[in-house]
């Protein structure tokens, strides 16, 4: 086998073991579906030109992650995010909902994932590295660049924000 080939296998099997969780953690970050496909694959092939660069001293999973998350921070700084934004802005009207919309609302799977989407991202990440990818304090602190002591107030902030979400949600209910 060729050294193309060898990285083609290896990037074949990293898809398909992490493609779901860098999918996922695209949609966490941006919460639209189509730049979640346009990050997961552009993470892909990040990883494919750099496979020479990763580092033994952090997981797979983290330096998937990591790259995820910089290149969902790199398409909300271009115009691009900035015009699809503008024009799915203008293209609601009054109670109708997108598609996108209920198609999110059909598949989450309970209320409380709900209410996580709704968090500013900073609290969305941690919970999200966290809870659902089941990375370590440590991890989350590498993958967003801050300290330990940062991932513990996010956290407890998160936390917080999501009981009262949740608490308003269930008074409206009882109406």
């Amino acid at each position: 086998m060729t050294d193309h080939e060898d990285k083609k296998a290896l990037l074949g099997e990293l898809m398909t073991v992490y493609g779901k969780e860098v999918w996922n953690y695209a949609y966490s970050i941006t919460r639209k579906w189509d730049l979640a496909d346009d990050i997961s694959q552009e993470v892909f092939i990040k990883v494919y030109k750099n496979l020479h660069g990763f580092r033994r001293d952090a997981s797979v999973k983290t330096w998937l992650l990591t790259i995820t998350r910089n290149t969902a921070i790199d398409f909300q700084r271009s115009a691009f995010l900035r015009k699809v934004t503008l024009t799915d802005w203008i293209g609601e009207t009054g109670e109708r909902r997108s598609v996108e919309h209920d198609v999110i609302e059909n598949q989450t799977v309970n209320d409380m994932w709900s209410l996580v989407l709704q968090l500013p991202v900073k609290y969305r990440e941690v919970l999200i590295l966290y809870a659902h990818n089941q990375l370590s304090l440590k991890e989350i602190a590498d993958i967003l660049e801050v300290t330990e002591g940062t991932v513990k107030s996010r956290m407890f902030h998160a936390r917080k924000k999501l009981q009262k979400m949740k608490e308003r949600m269930d008074h409206g209910s009882d109406r």
